[in-house]
């Protein structure tokens, strides 16, 4: 049996943002998706995770994609565009490319592809219309793209109306909190052929948290329009969190 090697390229989403162990590190789904699938296959699989939060698509592609196929993985997870779709001026065509960019890289590899959308947090944020309208062209978009390609893995939780309320969601609204993330890890590793726990499709809720109000501008929304104008990203500095493989035993936590 070969063994799996298992790689995830990224941002916020991928990376885990919202889903903290105690001591503050992030976990997310595809940490989830890993424990899972060692679990599920009784044997120990390779990890690895270069996600970065902040990061637009392109960046995603030109900084993370070659580095992961360098690891010689068996499998490689993709998700990107959630940044993106905040920046009006962007074109949905452009985002497309770049996961079009990773098949042909995936194919060229060997590698399969285990292709992801993100979750739908328009409900609850400001210019929800707009993001909306954005992310259900980019949904709709690179699903065409893909038709015909069933070997690709998918994983789409863009449609999932369930994963869209704000239950699902941490203090920011933007990123899943760990409910949300247990719900993607849940339908990735379905799409895999596994069989996840069945509390993760919908764990109890959480206490409603976070600011309200003007407190929330101040605290959320205030802070990422700063960065927009300066050009920066809450992810510049960081490095992958899982940058080499992390060895994942059937019903352990990971080495």
């Amino acid at each position: 049996m070969q063994k799996i090697r298992f790689v995830a390229i990224g941002d916020s989403f991928t990376e885990g943002v919202g889903d903290a162990h105690p001591d503050g590190r992030t976990r997310g789904w595809a940490d989830l998706v890993a424990q899972g699938w060692a679990d599920a296959g009784g044997e120990p699989i390779d990890y690895a995770n270069l996600a970065i939060r902040g990061k637009l698509v392109w960046p995603i592609v030109n900084e993370q994609l070659e580095r992961a196929l360098a690891l010689s993985p068996t499998h490689l997870s993709f998700n990107g565009g959630g940044n993106d779709v905040l920046r009006p001026r962007t074109k949905v065509a452009h985002i497309v490319d770049a996961f079009e960019q990773v098949l042909r890289r995936c194919d060229e590899e060997g590698v399969q592809l285990i292709l992801l959308s993100g979750a739908n947090p328009a409900q609850q944020l400001p210019m929800r219309g707009m993001i909306q309208r954005r992310g259900d062209l980019l949904s709709d978009a690179v699903e065409e793209s893909f038709v015909g390609r069933d070997d690709v893995i998918r994983a789409f939780n863009w449609p999932d109306r369930e994963l869209s309320t704000p239950g699902y969601w941490s203090e920011d609204r933007l990123h899943m909190n760990s409910r949300g993330h247990h719900r993607v890890a849940a339908r990735v590793l379905g799409a895999i052929g596994h069989d996840p726990d069945p509390g993760w499709w919908s764990m109890p809720p959480l206490p409603a948290s976070g600011p309200r109000g003007w407190q929330y501008y101040r605290e959320h929304v205030g802070p990422w329009m700063v960065r927009r104008i300066r050009r920066t990203s809450s992810g510049d500095g960081l490095e992958p969190k899982y940058g080499t493989w992390r060895r994942m035993e059937p019903g352990g936590a990971g080495e």
